[in-house]
């Protein structure tokens, strides 16, 4: 074969392997910056767990494919509100029964998770699941759980009863807002018992 044309091939080959690195370099850098928007601080935390960026991408894109196949819908505005009304009137309870309104705060979650579709596993498959759509949040729902392990031994306090009220209220809040709840709520239900529950620290 004429050496001018190996060369040619040569630098065809190198040419083509080159675009390909580029391409894949480029999709990879694509994945990660959309990964990282998606999960925030979710991405750090299973990058460490993982030991390697390409493992830890590769479980949160098994996540979102999971969660894509639940088929997660949202709460009609009257099925919203009645969790809402709820849920004040178990955070109202809080002063007298801090224990008894940390549990009812669970099983609320609980139970608004199932009526959007997330199916009641295992927690860590909870926590996996509901950070796809809402990883703002998901590690609030690790932080109760801590808690709540603290308070089986009866090592939870007051204050850390308190903190596990906010964390779910908060994560309560996103898992139940729709964009209408949204845009009728935002800004105009303050969270009416966190002057009782400050009180129940003195």
């Amino acid at each position: 074969m004429d050496p001018r044309i190996v060369w040619m091939l040569l630098v065809v080959a190198v040419v083509v392997a080159a675009a390909a690195a580029a391409i894949w370099w480029g999709w990879r850098r694509q994945r990660t910056a959309r990964l990282r928007q998606q999960f925030g601080q979710e991405y750090d935390r299973v990058v460490h767990d993982a030991g390697a960026v390409s493992r830890a991408e590769a479980r949160l894109e098994e996540r979102a494919k999971r969660v894509e196949g639940l088929h997660i819908r949202p709460l009609e505005g009257e099925a919203a509100e009645r969790y809402r009304n709820a849920w004040d009137r178990a955070q109202a309870k809080f002063v007298d029964d801090p224990k008894g309104t940390v549990t009812e705060a669970d099983r609320l979650v609980g139970e608004v998770m199932s009526a959007r579709g997330y199916p009641q596993s295992d927690f860590e498959q909870r926590v996996d699941d509901i950070s796809v759509d809402h990883a703002d949040v998901v590690m609030n729902y690790r932080a109760t759980r801590e808690i709540a392990e603290r308070q089986k031994t009866g090592k939870a306090t007051t204050e850390d009863l308190r903190q596990a009220i906010v964390h779910y209220r908060e994560l309560f809040r996103d898992l139940l807002e729709t964009s209408e709840v949204r845009q009728q709520s935002k800004g105009v239900r303050p969270l009416e018992a966190e002057a009782d529950m400050t009180a129940a620290r003195r």
